[in-house]
């Protein structure tokens, strides 16, 4: 189990009132001027919280986003159930392209992630937000397996991976233009390999 960061637990009352405003603050800083130029000035000033209390709590900028990015694995998000793999599948890279490409939306996750190539703390903040995610979107591999569309033995969060992999490679790597065409695309192959038993571990 992942150490809980500092600032990242939820006392309640006017404690959590402050988590809140100061975390949003911080992804709001984050997604309008990027992890080099965040400080905590700034976000003291976007959250109306004294910066004293800010680095009492948080420590730093880096400590600031590193409990900000672990905002997304309190949400009630789920995954899709479209009623087969291949459409459960596009329905999670369609909300991927959308989130990345969306010119009101792309800004904060872009920043996360480049915040996790400068920060380790950041780095480890993301990875346990993909390791919940990886986690919550498995069910669309276990219905799946009850529907027959995947062998019993099919690891789910692999499934996961192969599917959400081509699409941050075009976005981030080369950089070419990502549409939901693509998303069914990669859907379309990642459930006839997962069908054909590729995604079967081999012991």
């Amino acid at each position: 189990m992942a150490t809980e960061l500092p600032g990242t637990t939820r006392p309640g009352g006017r404690t959590e009132r402050t988590r809140q405003a100061v975390l949003h603050a911080t992804l709001a800083e984050l997604a309008a001027h990027g992890y080099a130029a965040l400080t905590v000035d700034a976000v003291a000033e976007r959250s109306g919280i004294h910066k004293t209390t800010i680095y009492r709590r948080w420590g730093s900028a880096e400590g600031l986003v590193a409990a900000a990015l672990g905002l997304g694995s309190e949400d009630e998000w789920e995954a899709p159930d479209t009623g087969s793999l291949r459409g459960d599948l596009a329905a999670l890279l369609g909300e991927l392209v959308d989130y990345f490409t969306d010119p009101a939306l792309l800004a904060l996750p872009t920043a996360s992630v480049t915040a996790a190539f400068l920060s380790e703390r950041a780095a480890d903040a993301l990875r346990d937000f993909y390791r919940d995610r990886h986690a919550r979107s498995a069910v669309v591999v276990s219905r799946a397996i009850a529907r027959g569309e995947a062998p019993a033995r099919t690891d789910a969060v692999e499934v996961i991976r192969a599917a959400c992999g081509p699409l941050f490679y075009r976005l981030f790597i080369s950089r070419e233009v990502v549409d939901r065409s693509v998303s069914e695309e990669i859907a379309r192959s990642v459930a006839i390999a997962t069908g054909a038993g590729a995604y079967v571990p081999a012991s």
